[in-house]
């Protein structure tokens, strides 16, 4: 006898009623566990509440690259991180001398007038020597790369900002309660 030969009868066999029914029940079960599985696409969200020079790059940088990696990529711009988007200010974001431990001077050095200018100009020119992008390149390279940058509507009142004042593709009028949201379906959230 063949490995091949099926028996024969009308019990073994089964109807075509029958055979639709097993593959809409497996088709269901199919859509059940890719549901459950979802889409192994990694979220990340990022909470920016600086607006200094030096504070602008890490939520960017982290944004655009986790965003070229088919992350799913959120920065809340919050308080003073709302300066980064904003088109007029992020061209002229400081870096503050006071109270940074890796800057190369005394704080009561670092004090005197006229020092932030120096240690701004100073991580200026290395920017440029470096060729490092800049904010406004990261910010064009976040939005290209499907980066969501969102402006805190609360911040935009109380900063008494305007909603044109911020870069194009920038989404404005977000409030907590949707950052929390997003936050809560994230694998990795960051303060910064």
């Amino acid at each position: 006898m063949s490995s091949d030969t099926q028996p024969s009868g009308d019990a073994a066999d089964p109807t075509e009623a029958e055979l639709r029914q097993r593959v809409e029940e497996l088709e269901a079960q199919l859509a059940d566990l890719e549901a459950a599985v979802g889409d192994d696409q990694k979220q990340m969200t990022i909470v920016a509440t600086k607006g200094t020079l030096d504070m602008a790059y890490p939520p960017l940088i982290l944004a655009s690259t986790a965003a070229a990696f088919g992350w799913d990529v959120v920065v809340f711009h919050t308080f003073w991180g709302l300066d980064i988007l904003h088109e007029e200010k992020s061209k002229n974001l400081k870096l503050s001398a006071v109270g940074n431990p890796s800057m190369p001077m005394p704080n009561a050095l670092a004090a005197l007038p006229g020092m932030d200018a120096m240690a701004t100009r100073m991580m200026e020119k290395k920017i440029d020597e470096n060729n490092t992008a800049t904010i406004e390149e990261l910010i064009e390279l976040s939005l290209d790369s499907g980066v969501d940058l969102q402006a805190c509507q609360m911040t935009i009142e109380l900063m008494d900002y305007d909603e044109d004042d911020f870069y194009d593709g920038v989404t404005t009028g977000v409030g907590a309660a949707t950052a929390l949201q997003h936050m809560a379906d994230s694998d990795v959230q960051l303060l910064v």
